[in-house]
């Protein structure tokens, strides 16, 4: 059976600033809600699909994670850079190509490279998953998971109306790009720092 700490973890872990949450509130910003929600879904999908792969290979993922620790963060760092430059560059008056949300799948295989997700599935799968069942704790997981990425899009959708100005629109993509670098440098740094 879930306990409180599982609910608290999911929950704390789901709704604090990240690589996703940044993601979606910017593309609420950009696109609005309704055309964030593919990458939504995605970003829950990747997750529960995360999560459900934790779970099921909880022994070899130890084993392989410590191998490709920073092959993995290294990848997920560059990705971040790249996001962290796209964010920068949305709405700019000179681009010649109408930028376009992320897509459901995008938003999955961006799970891939979310170091703050695969902390927060494989601590979940460390700590409950082994001892229920599996599919309790994943439905349990993006139950929770969903409403606190759902905030951030809609938070994103409502400052939407208040972004309207490209240079207040233009401000809150520096200010997002600027976290998701200082996020990028973090994640570097410390993974750097472990060897």
């Amino acid at each position: 059976m879930l306990d409180p700490a599982f609910f608290s973890y999911v929950t704390i872990m789901s709704i604090t600033p990240g690589p996703n949450n940044l993601l979606l509130a910017t593309s609420g910003v950009n696109f609005g809600f309704r055309r964030t929600l593919p990458v939504l879904g995605g970003i829950l999908l990747g997750c529960a699909l995360q999560m459900l792969l934790a779970s099921v290979a909880l022994e070899l993922l130890l084993t392989w994670m410590a191998a490709v620790r920073l092959p993995l963060t290294l990848a997920g760092c560059g990705y971040l850079l790249w996001l962290s430059w796209k964010i920068f560059r949305a709405g700019a008056p000179q681009a010649s190509v109408r930028p376009r949300p992320m897509t459901l799948l995008g938003g999955m295989a961006f799970q891939a490279v979310n170091p703050k997700a695969w902390l927060m599935v494989t601590n979940v799968a460390l700590l409950y998953a082994s001892s229920s069942n599996v599919w309790l704790v994943l439905t349990g997981f993006a139950a929770l998971n969903l409403p606190c990425i759902l905030l951030w899009a809609a938070l994103g959708d409502r400052l939407r109306t208040y972004l309207q100005t490209h240079w207040k629109r233009r401000l809150f993509n520096t200010l997002m790009a600027l976290s998701l670098l200082a996020t990028t440098g973090w994640m570097g740094y410390d993974a750097l720092s472990a060897i």
